[in-house]
């Protein structure tokens, strides 16, 4: 088994690591924080803080992921052209980073959340204001800047691998168009506005990530 297959087994193991830890940290955190009022938040992250230290915690090691991901991305395509395989591993890092930064707004909920309770769920300017910028401004916008760094890197990296024939032309292909796609939902969160025809735009990515991974896998044992 040469180091090529190895390399590309390690990619595609990394590529389902970020999927399931996005995935797991995501909707951990939406079954305490749901879609209520910002006195709802505060008062389900106090029940269930395990939950979103969690997390927060899976989307750290999620960062990490990332990284290595990029890494991984760039060791097996920087031959089909080193400048994008660097702009695509550069957008992959500042997502990473991104990423992380927006998680202190999360992790920042528990402390309010408790001292909200505790203080009996007032309708206080102070809980609420502050609970409304944590959790809006830092981690759902930090977010959504996040997916933006990710939806670049990723097309760059989808169009190399169209480029390597490392993976069938229809799943690189695949990739190029739903990304492409999920970039519209994006810029519309980032501009602040809700669209739901923009997030059905969404849906053809979803299960990518997972074929992409298994599928750089059961080649590298060929």
């Amino acid at each position: 088994m040469n180091i090529a297959a190895n390399t590309i087994r390690l990619l595609g193991i990394a590529q389902l690591f970020v999927f399931g830890a996005s995935l797991l940290s995501e909707q951990l955190q939406k079954s305490v924080l749901g879609t209520g009022s910002i006195s709802e938040m505060l008062v389900n992250t106090a029940k269930k803080s395990n939950l979103i230290w969690i997390s927060s915690l899976i989307a750290l090691f999620n960062c990490l992921g990332i990284i290595i991901l990029g890494v991984l991305f760039f060791v097996v395509l920087n031959g089909q052209n080193r400048i994008i395989a660097l702009v695509a591993l550069g957008c992959f890092v500042v997502e990473a980073i991104t990423l992380a930064v927006s998680k202190i707004g999360t992790y920042g909920l528990i402390p309010l959340s408790q001292d909200f309770v505790s203080a009996g769920a007032p309708d206080s300017t102070y809980h609420l204001s502050l609970g409304e910028f944590m959790y809006n401004s830092v981690d759902r916008k930090g977010y959504d800047i996040h997916m933006l760094f990710f939806c670049i890197g990723a097309f760059l990296w989808y169009y190399l691998l169209y480029l390597s024939s490392i993976v069938p032309p229809f799943l690189s292909i695949w990739g190029m168009i739903a990304i492409s796609l999920l970039t519209i939902p994006v810029l519309i969160a980032l501009l602040g506005r809700e669209f739901l025809p923009a997030t059905i735009l969404a849906l053809p990515y979803a299960p990518y990530e997972l074929v992409l991974g298994i599928w750089l896998i059961v080649i590298s044992f060929k």
